[in-house]
């Protein structure tokens, strides 16, 4: 019997990709999308009104899921976006914001689709995190300490799962040409004022990392890790995706704290 996975934020992107290859490999995909008009369903992809903001838009979304097939699979918890800003300039609407995205939005999915995968004794869940929830870069503080909680997450919730066979993993990504710059990144008007303090910064950092996901690889290679974590048991509980992830990640682990931060400032010339 083909397994069912729900899928947050698969309007583009890496959510997209993945939702797309899981449906050709035979998974019976639920694909969750604020945006659902002209998505084309099939036997194996069928796109889901969900917005990990609307509490009851996730709850709608996994009784549908279970009112059709009976069970929840697989949750990957994909939906996020990044906040560009200095501390100084944070605003407090888009601190929550990028809590109630990035992490509140994960907590509440996962707290709608626990229940069926407890009473199931079955259920994987895979948080699409990134290598910056294990290093901090300047003018992304805020993403930063978002997938830093979201690892967080995944450190605690393996424990409460551990009795009901429900394994918790968090793919660690790099940087992947997507349109995460276009889409998925929110700037700061302080910030990116040309009579910011930080201007200088902000000229400098902001194009490397831009560069980097505009000219960045297809983002295939998530989607084939959520694949191998589903149907590998003994996969890693931490899986580091891409070139700067499986750069820093074990450097982070490596070096001493203080050599881990004269290594970024010397790659990205801060």
């Amino acid at each position: 019997m083909a397994k069912v996975v729900l899928i947050t934020g698969t309007g583009s992107g890496m959510g997209k990709v993945t939702s797309e290859f899981l449906a050709k490999n035979g998974y019976i995909v639920y694909a969750g999308t604020r945006n659902v008009e002209g998505k084309l369903s099939s036997d194996h992809l069928k796109p889901i009104y969900l917005d990990v903001t609307k509490t009851q838009s996730i709850k709608d979304a996994v009784n549908t899921i279970i009112q059709n097939e009976g069970k929840i699979d697989v949750l990957v918890n994909n939906a996020g976006y990044g906040l560009l800003s200095t501390v100084e300039d944070g605003t407090d609407e888009e601190m929550f914001d990028q809590f109630n995205v990035n992490v509140f939005g994960v907590l509440k999915t996962t707290r709608e689709v626990l229940p069926y995968m407890r009473e199931a004794r079955s259920g994987v869940i895979i948080n699409i995190s990134s290598f910056l929830g294990k290093m901090g870069l300047p003018l992304l503080a805020h993403y930063n300490a978002s997938k830093y909680a979201v690892e967080g997450i995944v450190d605690s919730l393996r424990f409460e799962t551990l009795p009901y066979n429900v394994r918790v993993h968090s793919i660690q990504s790099g940087l992947f040409g997507t349109d995460f710059v276009k889409e998925g990144l929110v700037a700061n008007a302080k910030t990116t004022s040309k009579d910011s303090p930080y201007s200088a910064l902000v000229s400098h950092f902001v194009p490397i990392v831009a560069k980097a996901i505009n000219e960045g690889p297809n983002p295939q290679p998530i989607a084939e890790a959520v694949k191998e974590i589903i149907e590998n048991e003994d996969a890693d509980i931490f899986v580091p995706v891409g070139g700067e992830a499986e750069t820093f990640v074990p450097l982070r682990k490596e070096m001493s704290d203080k050599a881990f931060e004269q290594k970024v400032k010397e790659t990205f010339a801060i």
